[in-house]
């Protein structure tokens, strides 16, 4: 528990003796709500400490797209002229953006 926690419960027990029965709930609830807070948070740093860079694995992506993408075009427009280099530049784009969606 971080000490800025441990401080707001021990307020909450200290306010819980002077306010009485009548205002109990609120404070159980306004520390509740805290804790929580503080559950998010470290759990959006641990995930953020878990996911893997995003940049590094689309570089070898993208530079292997290009690299297919020149004789397949070739392939493409030789065979099947306009349709056959559409479709090629169709399915290139699909598969980076299904990758980059993926990865997230």
């Amino acid at each position: 528990m971080s000490d800025e926690l441990r401080e707001e419960a021990e307020a909450t027990l200290a306010a819980r003796a002077e306010v009485g029965q009548e205002l109990e709930p609120q404070l159980v609830d306004r520390f509740v709500d805290r804790v929580e807070q503080e559950i998010d948070r470290r759990a959006r740093e641990l995930a953020a400490q878990r996911r893997p860079a995003h940049n590094a694995p689309m570089i070898p992506l993208a530079l292997g797209s290009l690299g297919i993408a020149i004789p397949l075009l070739g392939i493409a427009g030789g065979t099947a002229g306009l349709a056959g280099v559409i479709a090629v530049c169709i399915a290139i784009v699909l598969v980076n953006l299904l990758w980059a969606t993926r990865s997230r």
